[in-house]
């Protein structure tokens, strides 16, 4: 039950970071938008654990900020890797065409979710 409630605020703030990518798109090389966007998938994402999931849901504490930013940045990592590799490499060398940069996108994004989940139910929200 937990795991499948992760995985829906995961899902809401995937959208979020997916929508705002999309958005920044417009203004910004692919490769920002997807770092700048994880960012704000991140501020939807600790609210709504911290708001709903783990224990001690109202405790606002600085160490969980903390330790929910260095989860993050390997997330934001790995995501950043996979969108850019999927995006100039992958899907050009299989001759994907439809929706290259969203597709590889939300591989990214969908790419660090099972290690995430323990990272803050056993260090962020411990």
């Amino acid at each position: 039950m937990e795991f499948g409630h992760f995985m829906a605020i995961g899902g809401a703030s995937a959208l979020a970071n997916v929508c705002a990518r999309y958005l920044l798109d417009f203004v910004m090389p692919f490769e920002a938008a997807v770092v700048l966007s994880y960012g704000i998938g991140m501020v939807v994402g600790f609210s709504l654990f911290q708001l709903t999931l783990f224990q001690g849901q109202g405790k606002m504490r600085p160490t969980r900020i903390v330790r929910f930013v260095w989860v993050n940045l390997f997330g934001v990592s790995l995501a950043w890797a996979v969108s850019f590799a999927m995006a100039r490499q992958v899907l050009p060398a299989i001759g994907w065409e439809w929706r290259p940069f969203e597709v590889a996108h939300i591989a990214g994004v969908a790419a660090p979710a099972i290690c995430s989940y323990f990272l803050n139910k056993y260090y962020t929200f411990a």
